[in-house]
């Protein structure tokens, strides 16, 4: 992995860059207050503590009850000494776990059984289509090589500093790479990696850098097709020049010799896998915790490169301005994050094509899911993507480059507007609208679809620390019941549909984890700017080892990987005094409010899913106790922000976790962890948390003299084949590079695999698989009977259902088949004598209910 380089004779340029910055807000400082025992932060506002519901929310709780909720019985997970500790706090790592080993037997004894069944049949995925020599459509273009020709039968070639329509045949044309840059608009790419533009004068002509002036949107008419920008549409003028002057309709016919368009290759062979049946069990790798549309957060100016971009790679991975300052030495964020946690240091800006420094593991500040790169991890075999918009309003105020607003909501709207926006910019690549790979999913339903058609189903999430404006000020919560349930009901519109209620401050809702460390008082500063007080720390009474906050420290140290770009921004430009703390473990005071309570109980009547992570041990306890006195399902925790005691009662409530990824060979300790924490009532499947851009560090590599290397090719899920990926003229390698972006995660899993076998690949493989199911259980869909002997359905009721019924409308009315393979879904169902029988229910290939024998 290439690492940061460090020069002396670049301190004078950091020194005179960080200078400036002092000059425009107030350095940081260090501790000097003790806070604990002061009263106007010893308690919390009992508006805000209370968890007693009130009328409308005690009835809400006995509508969702389905059932007796169980105590979770809290248990130690006894993390190894990892770089990612299961609840990412070194506090909890060597604690005792306290399953016992008869739990643990049943745990691992169960999930090796569901190994063992049949799995569901993975066909190849369709080739594409071979393309017509005339486009049937605006779409059909899309990065395609194409010859224009005009009305008068000839066709389109350059002319002097211009284009003409003065070709006599199809082999003379200029031959125009289709690059499209929206669902119909396009860039036209010369054979000489020129564009075709306009000029100021509304002559076309030739350009080298892509822009609106290079962009034609296409439309089909009877005549052929027109390209227009704005109102203006492209012509040819009497003497055949081309011109906006002008309107012509242009023929297209497929050609040959056109420039190749620069982008990132996958490296992977082989069509993605998809189902036999839109319906059926799913294959493939989960992923509950990215953030993908980061490039708008924290003001938009934190954030270097973006996921795409209209004018292809060379504009989207570039670094940052600040960045580009004497070879990396203005990147004080940059910096800050890079091992050392000074802000002087030095990185090669370059993005495409080279990339030396970065993408990396270690860095916070550039782009790691450029669609590219999450194109080979879907070809790889990754199937369920969790994009969790985050912001964080302190630390985007004060940084002073910024060009986005700050207010969490509305950087949670623009993530979910440029979420949709690269859904159409896939779209558009693969030939028209719903065309895509990347596809946005609102119910577990529609997203078992979207996976058996061989794409990837992605669902939209929020992690932020003021969410729904629900700030408190010196314990006043900013925020009412009615406004949380008109908010509510705005992102669940936008397609929300997994939502955390705290991430780094203390609001109306929940008391927050914290964090430890050198970033710790570095984000307890902007708690207290958003809040008014600091975060309520105390000693652990009668505590479970391991069930704690993040202990706070005395002294600063160097900011740890994990967050730390959070802590970054906070270091350089947080003036607060902070305050000391008795001795740890630490327990925030705060935890679950009233408020808290009626957003989980909407939440459930949603059929949202709940992620208790970054919540204090106290909060996180409490909106357990609500999960399971409700009997709501529909709860996870996404990368690895929970205590170990959280763990167990989120797979008994009928969850599903996915640890922070990290390093290769920490995630398999932490599967085999979770095998004795496995309920056997339910479906096992494992993904991971990766956490990639900005939040989170990615997996170090191993190094290429580990006797169990990942070897290139390899095959991956559904028989495809990986090589090495290949972007611009950087190789990587999983051994030598880590997770430098997100492409990496296929090999990446490879390497899990090198390690823990083909039982942590297959368990990973069944990822979707069990995020969709926790889903369904959400939605109101009961858990398999063959499984779970208290959900067995009636056989009366089963062998009565009725013909031509639905797959959805079998599921909400019979529960969760123990078996769905192809067409037919297999049961367990009770008699009235209280006997077992095993029935198949079996559905016409478009989901319709043939029969049950």
């Amino acid at each position: 992995m290439t690492r940061r380089r460090r020069h002396g004779w670049g301190i004078a340029v950091v020194v005179v860059t960080m200078t400036l910055t002092a000059a425009m807000l107030p350095a940081y400082v260090t501790w000097t207050e003790q806070f604990h025992g002061d009263a106007t932060t010893a308690a919390a506002d009992s508006a805000l503590d209370g968890t007693d519901l009130d009328g409308a929310d005690a009835a809400a709780v006995s509508v969702l009850q389905g059932g007796a909720g169980n105590d979770g019985h809290d248990h130690v997970h006894n993390d190894p000494a990892t770089k990612n500790a299961v609840s990412r706090t070194p506090d909890s790592a060597g604690t005792a776990d306290r399953t016992s080993a008869t739990q643990a037997a049943a745990g691992r004894s169960a999930v090796e059984a569901q190994r063992a069944e049949k799995d569901p049949t993975l066909l190849p995925g369709t080739a594409p289509a071979k393309r017509a020599s005339v486009p049937a459509d605006r779409y059909a273009m899309a990065g395609g090589c194409y010859a224009l020709q005009g009305p008068d039968g000839r066709w389109v070639r350059r002319s002097g500093a211009g284009w003409s329509t003065s070709a006599t045949s199809v082999a003379d044309a200029e031959p125009f790479h289709f690059q499209a840059t929206d669902l119909g608009s396009y860039l036209l790419f010369a054979k000489d990696e020129s564009f075709l533009s306009v000029g100021l004068l509304g002559v076309v002509g030739r350009t080298s850098t892509a822009s609106a002036r290079t962009t034609w949107t296409v439309e089909r008419t009877a005549k052929g097709f027109t390209f227009a920008r704005g109102a203006k549409v492209l012509g040819a003028d009497a003497r055949g020049r081309l011109t906006e002057r002008a309107s012509t309709p242009f023929a297209l016919r497929l050609t040959t010799g056109c420039a190749a368009w620069p982008e990132i290759t996958t490296n992977v062979k082989g069509e993605p896998h998809r189902g036999a049946s839109p319906f059926q069990e799913v294959r493939g790798y989960l992923d509950a915790h990215t953030h993908g549309m980061a490039f708008e957060f924290l003001g938009g100016q934190v954030h270097c490169g973006r996921p795409w971009s209209p004018y292809g790679v060379k504009a989207a991975l570039v670094d940052c301005l600040d960045h580009q300052l004497a070879n990396g030495a203005g990147a004080l964020l940059e910096n800050l994050m890079s091992k050392g946690g000074t802000p002087v240091g030095f990185h090669d800006p370059v993005g495409w094509p080279t990339f030396k420094d970065w993408p990396a593991p270690d860095s916070l500040t550039h782009e790691g899911t450029y669609y590219k790169w999450m194109e080979r991890s879907w070809r790889g075999g990754q199937r369920l993507f969790v994009n969790l918009l985050v912001e964080n309003n302190q630390l985007c105020t004060v940084y002073p480059l910024k060009r986005n607003s700050c207010d969490d909501m509305d950087s949670i709207r623009l993530q979910a507007k440029q979420m949709r926006n690269l859904e159409r910019y896939v779209d558009a690549q693969y030939g028209g609208p719903g065309k895509g790979w990347y596809r946005i999913v609102t119910d577990p339903f529609e997203a078992r679809k979207v996976i058996n058609d061989g794409k990837l189903a992605v669902v939209m999430g929020i992690e932020t620390s003021v969410l729904f404006g629900c700030s408190t000020k010196l314990d006043q919560p900013q925020c009412t019941k009615a406004e949380i349930d008109r908010q509510l009901d705005e992102v669940h519109d936008l397609g929300v549909r997994q939502m955390e209620l705290v991430n780094k401050f203390d609001n109306a809702l929940s008391g927050v984890a914290g964090d430890t460390g050198g970033i710790a008082p570095l984000i307890n500063g902007a708690n207290f700017l958003e809040t008014g007080s600091f975060w309520d720390m105390r000693t652990c009474e009668n505590g479970q080892e391991g069930v704690e906050d993040r202990s706070q420290l005395t002294a600063p140290t160097l900011v740890p990987e994990q967050d730390a770009l959070f802590g970054a921004i906070a270091k350089l430009y947080i003036p607060v005094k902070l305050p000391l703390y008795a001795s740890g473990p630490h327990c925030n005071a705060r935890g679950l409010t009233s408020l808290g309570d009626h957003t989980i109980l909407r939440m459930a009547e949603k059929k949202m899913l709940f992620d208790p992570d970054h919540m204090s041990v106290a909060a996180r306890k409490s909106s357990l106790d609500l999960v399971e006195r409700i009997d709501y399902p529909g709860v996870l925790s996404s990368h690895s922000w929970s205590t170990p005691d959280a763990y167990p009662r989120i797979y008994r409530a009928g969850g599903v976790i996915t640890p922070y990824a990290g390093d290769s060979d920490g995630f398999v300790e932490k599967w085999r962890q979770h095998l004795a924490w496995a309920d056997p009532r339910y479906y096992f499947g494992f993904g991971f948390g990766a956490d990639i851009n900005g939040l989170g560090a990615q997996g170090d590599p191993r190094g290429a003299d580990v006797p169990d290397k990942v070897t290139y090719p390899f095959k991956g899920l559904g028989g495809v084949t990986i090589d090495k990926n290949v972007s611009g003229t950087r190789v990587y390698d999983i051994n030598t590079d880590g997770v430098a972006h997100y492409g990496l995660y296929p090999d990446w899993i490879e390497d899990l695999r090198k390690q823990g076998g083909q039982a942590i690949v297959d368990d990973m493989a069944r990822g979707a698989e069990a995020y969709l199911q926790t889903w369904e259980r959400a939605e109101g869909v009961a858990n398999d009977g063959c499984r779970d002997r208290a959900a067995r359905p009636s056989d009366a009721v089963v062998t009565r259902l009725r013909t031509g019924s639905s797959v959805e409308s079998v599921l909400r009315k019979v529960g969760q088949p123990h078996s769905r393979l192809g067409t037919s879904f297999g049961y367990c169902t009770k008699t009235s004598a209280g006997a077992t029988k095993k029935r198949t229910a079996t559905f016409t290939p478009s989901g319709t209910l043939k029969k049950v024998v």
